[in-house]
């Protein structure tokens, strides 16, 4: 019909009635035509269409019989079930049963309201498809749709308000896709569905507030595709869906506050994947879910904060990939799930990741320009595995290397290289620094250094062969003695004492072992009674600290032993200095 080509566009409409008989395709017949004319926002004609008319007097009168009402093609003139129940001396809150109902491609207006609230839908199925509904406010509050689909595809909703609040649905599709909403109250609030597919794909909702307050989804598929809102509040906060996938991929949800606040998001799949947000408040405070994957990939968002703490997901992957948050604070405070997933995101604004409870945080590939705060203050903060691999830190991480499990984290990581390991470690290192956490800064830079040699060695054992393997393997456990076991790299300065305690204790005693065994001797230049053991340690001491009084001197094999002591000392004593320096000086 030609109204369908042309239902964006026509902003005004005028009817007349003829007393023409009408005769539809499929051969019924109506005492009266309806003649509505179509105009564009310049009051230019756009075109005409012609449907059967009858008069709600007759419509009642077939609702009284039982009749099964055909309403297909036809112009219906303030229809309205409040009038029925008051002209009939019923109830208020009465429900009125329709059989056989049926309005494809018709035109409705109403001067207030075409008001189908309380009315009792037979089974069967209920099809609105293509119909357009003009002047007045459209009612479905109460109702009860029987089993069957319920049909609301290509509708026009010209004024804009809608309302199906506490209307229930028995087994079946309910099916609003391609719909066009204009601007006004959407009001889908307390609705039960039961185990049907429930789809708004592509409809155009325009401005003003769009309510799922409380409303039971059932378990069929929830589809939101493409579905489009320019401005207003987009609220299903109390919501719960079943075992069926809940679909919102590619929605734009324009400027509007959108609220998904303790909404139990069942077991299905979810999936919000490269959906806009607009400028206004994102939240989903409170959301609990407890099916295996909820996707929030490439997501953009504008400006407004964005509220995910508290969730309840704990068996969830949640993939937040490539998504930008825009402008406007972040916060996944105390919220539990599996896996949480911030790769490839530019974060850059504040973001609160003391996160309750995960086994995994991903934020590998991600730019941050502002805080990642992760360190525990008054919440506890429960994170298994940290993966920071090529993480461009331009802002600062709030993280407590002891609290937060730092080397744990990084360490249990199962699908990153040591020398990506190395390389987190290196950013923790320099995060610490720039933070004034001194003692975790070390902390980091020993573990980046391990991982780093280890890493070098493993690509050495893998590339090279013979002589070349067993040199890098010496190598390697030289440096680890000099640099790791002696001082950790110059951040513990009691250990490197302590390595020169060793390292005389040990000399002393080899020069012990010679004099017994050899013979080589440590002689007095000078008269004095020192026993062997004495003379061993007293040596020792003046060679590790390179005094040499000259009161005492080296025979035999003992002399080449004693300048391999002075060297050793003077390089622990040095390698203290600094470490002792590194600390006093930051």
């Amino acid at each position: 019909m030609y109204i369908r080509n042309m239902e964006h566009n026509f902003s005004a409409y005028n009817v007349e009635i003829k007393n023409l008989k009408y005769i539809t395709d499929d051969g019924r017949k109506f005492p009266r035509t309806a003649i509505v004319t179509f105009f564009d926002t310049r009051g230019e004609e756009i075109g005409t269409e012609l449907f059967g008319n009858l008069d709600t007097g007759d419509i009642y009168s077939m609702i009284r019989d039982g009749s099964d009402l055909n309403l297909d093609n036809c112009y219906i003139g303030d229809l309205s079930l409040s009038l029925y129940r008051q002209h009939n001396g019923l109830d208020k809150k009465e429900y009125v049963t329709l059989n056989g109902f049926s309005a494809r491609n018709t035109f409705f207006e109403a001067h207030i309201a075409t008001d189908l609230s309380y009315c009792n839908f037979s089974e069967g199925g209920v099809s609105f498809e293509g119909a357009s509904f003009g002047n007045g406010k459209v009612l479905f509050n109460n109702s009860k749709f029987g089993a069957g689909d319920v049909i609301f595809s290509g509708v026009l909703f010209q004024e804009g308000h809608i309302e199906f609040t506490g209307s229930e649905f028995g087994n079946g599709d309910f099916v609003f896709k391609n719909a066009i909403v204009r601007d006004g109250l959407k009001d889908f609030q307390d609705m039960k569905f039961s185990d049907g597919e429930i789809t708004f794909a592509n409809t155009e909702f325009n401005t003003g507030d769009l309510l799922f307050i409380n409303t039971d989804f059932g378990n069929g598929k929830f589809t939101f595709k493409i579905t489009r809102i320019t401005s207003g509040k987009v609220d299903f906060h109390y919501s719960t869906f079943g075992e069926g996938d809940v679909v919102f991929e590619r929605a734009e949800f324009g400027d509007s506050r959108v609220d998904f606040r303790a909404v139990d998001f069942g077991t299905g799949r979810v999936n919000f994947n490269r959906s806009l947000f607009g400028t206004g408040v994102v939240t989903f405070e409170g959301a609990s879910f407890s099916g295996s994957k909820f996707y929030f990939k490439r997501v953009l968002m504008k400006i407004g904060s964005k509220d995910f703490s508290l969730m309840e997901m704990p068996g969830a992957e949640l993939s937040f990939e490539k998504t930008d948050f825009g402008l406007g604070g972040l916060s996944f405070n105390s919220s539990r799930c599996n896996i949480l997933s911030l790769q490839s995101c530019h974060l850059d604004h504040y973001v609160d990741l003391r996160i309750a409870g995960a086994s995994e945080l991903d934020l590998s590939d991600s730019i941050v320009r502002d805080i990642i705060d992760l360190e525990p203050y008054n919440v506890d903060v429960d994170i298994d595995t940290i993966n920071l691999s090529g993480m461009r830190l331009l802002g600062k991480l709030f993280m407590d290397w002891s609290k937060n499990s730092c080397k744990t984290a990084i360490l249990n990581q199962k699908h990153t290289s040591l020398r990506q390991k190395a390389e987190q470690f290196r950013i923790l290192k320099e995060n610490f620094n720039v933070t004034g956490k001194y003692d975790d800064e070390d902390l980091a830079y020993v573990m980046f250094k391990r991982l780093e040699s280890r890493s070098d060695l493993d690509e050495d054992l893998q590339t090279k062969t013979g002589a070349g393997r067993i040199s890098a393997t010496v190598s390697y456990a030289a440096r680890w003695l000099v640099f790791d076991a002696a001082g950790q790299y110059a951040t513990n300065p009691v250990r490197v004492l302590f390595s020169m305690v060793v390292s005389y204790i040990f000399f002393s005693l080899v020069y012990l072992s010679q004099m017994v065994f050899t013979k080589a001797d440590i002689i007095a230049s000078v008269d004095d009674n020192l026993s062997v053991v004495a003379r061993a340690f007293y040596h020792s001491a003046i060679t590790f600290l390179t005094i040499g009084y000259g009161d005492h001197y080296p025979f035999g094999s003992i002399r080449w032993i004693s300048g391999v002591e002075g060297f050793v000392g003077l390089f622990l004593m040095s390698y203290f200095t600094v470490a002792f320096v590194r600390k006093i000086l930051r």
